[in-house]
């Protein structure tokens, strides 16, 4: 039951709780949503994209995952400018009801065996509608979760927002790998991987009338009730460029160790496919848990000590732990090896929603912040499945995405080296 408070000869006031947990579940099924294009990859490649090397076919299907980030640029501008001037409220009402109009479509498309080139074309418009959704949810979830945040607790707050969107993930990943377990494999590769992808399109609305029944941030009324500031454009670019550094190991991350990964295990590690997804979830298991943990301590002892550790744990034990799973290890070794790296991941997307919100002003937090987030996502996040599948393929070598993950560290660790700590100062 929601729980209200009534103001003085006014309305009722929903309850914090309420705000919060709405942002929250919303946020884990629009990323449900975007993620499980990247577990069903394989089979939607067979699908829409033939072609006589298996490897290939991949390769165009990670490019159309990719093709879903160049929507998010314009989501960045359109739907983060929405959430400064109208409110957070409604532009994340906006995005879960473009994600589901995406997923729906996915499910529904038929194959290039029915339809020739029409079906890739549909494919690639889903993903951009996606994209476009993705790129207005990211910068006015963050926000929205850390303005509703208590006096220092900002960090924990912060944590699960990333711990929703890795539930998103969890729940995308466990739905696929529970397809592929309950169907035969010519059923799954047929029509199964269709499954996933409608019950999207069936849950979205459910968030969209969560957040609906959501209030405004304190901050975001705060701005309104105060004179129109602007910001300068040099002021603009650089906290853009802040906001694209941070994010670069981030994104980086997140999309190799929680998208690419499945269809590692399988070729390097020769798992089954509902081996490799299980064990992808483990992983994501683990970010859930770590996330808001992560976050917390960072209200403690700051940001920076936190983001610095993830950096250089993923410069470090990347190319070993590739390495050990495409050497031929038991299923249950590279279940641990992935349940570490999500945990690893976990300290850097639970600490970052926080220490990157506060960066910017209340004013223009959304717009800045989306857009510099944003573009990072877009150029290193969201093809970094299909640069992790090219470098394979040009180098021969499976461990060769290392070298990928251990470059954006080297970057990340710059950026956030020189940022200030943020931890303890009020939200402006």
């Amino acid at each position: 039951m929601v729980a209200v408070t009534e103001a003085a000869g006014g309305p009722a006031v929903v309850s914090m709780r309420h705000n919060i947990g709405a942002a929250l579940v919303g946020n884990l099924l629009e990323w449900y949503d975007f993620a499980v294009y990247g577990f069903m990859a394989a089979m939607i490649g067979k699908a829409f994209f033939p072609a006589t090397d298996p490897l290939n076919s991949l390769l165009l299907s990670f490019a159309v995952f990719g093709v879903g980030f160049l929507g998010r640029p314009l989501g960045s501008v359109a739907i983060g400018w929405l959430g400064d001037v109208k409110g957070r409220k409604p532009a994340l009402v906006i995005t879960i009801l473009t994600m589901a109009v995406g997923t729906v479509l996915i499910g529904i498309v038929p194959s290039y065996a029915a339809i020739g080139v029409a079906a890739p074309i549909l494919v690639v418009t889903a993903r951009l509608l996606q994209g476009f959704s993705t790129g207005g949810e990211a910068g006015n979830s963050m926000a929205f979760m850390v303005e509703w945040a208590p006096g220092g607790r900002r960090g924990f707050y912060g944590g699960l927002q990333q711990c929703s969107s890795a539930m998103g993930f969890l729940l995308g990943s466990g739905i696929a790998a529970a397809t592929a377990s309950l169907l035969a494999a010519d059923t799954m590769e047929s029509w199964g991987w269709r499954i996933p992808f409608l019950i999207g399109g069936i849950i979205g609305p459910v968030g969209a009338y969560l957040r609906r029944y959501s209030e405004e941030t304190p901050s975001f009324r705060k701005v309104k009730e105060a004179a129109p500031e602007r910001t300068d454009a040099a002021t603009a670019f650089w906290l853009t460029a802040r906001g694209f550094g941070f994010t670069v190991l981030w994104t980086v991350v997140y999309y190799i160790f929680l998208v690419f990964m499945p269809s590692f295990t399988k070729a390097a590690g020769k798992l089954s496919a509902s081996e490799a997804l299980w064990s992808n979830t483990l992983g994501l298991l683990a970010l859930v848990i770590v996330a808001p943990l992560a976050g917390a301590v960072s209200d403690r002892i700051g940001r920076k000590p936190l983001l610095l550790t993830g950096c250089a744990l993923f410069l470090v034990l990347t190319y070993p732990a590739f390495s050990l799973i495409a050497s031929g290890v038991p299923l249950a070794t590279i279940m641990l090896l992935q349940f570490g790296l999500g945990a690893m991941v976990g300290i850097v997307a639970g600490t970052s929603p926080t220490a990157i919100s506060e960066i910017y002003p209340s004013h223009n937090r959304t717009t800045w912040m989306s857009i510099g987030y944003t573009l990072s996502v877009t150029i290193f996040g969201g093809f970094a499945p299909f640069i992790a599948a090219w470098l394979t393929k040009e180098t021969g070598s499976p461990v060769a995405p290392a070298y990928y993950v251990m470059a954006a560290a080297i970057v990340s660790l710059i950026v956030i080296g020189r940022l200030p700590e943020t931890a303890h100062r009020p939200l402006d």
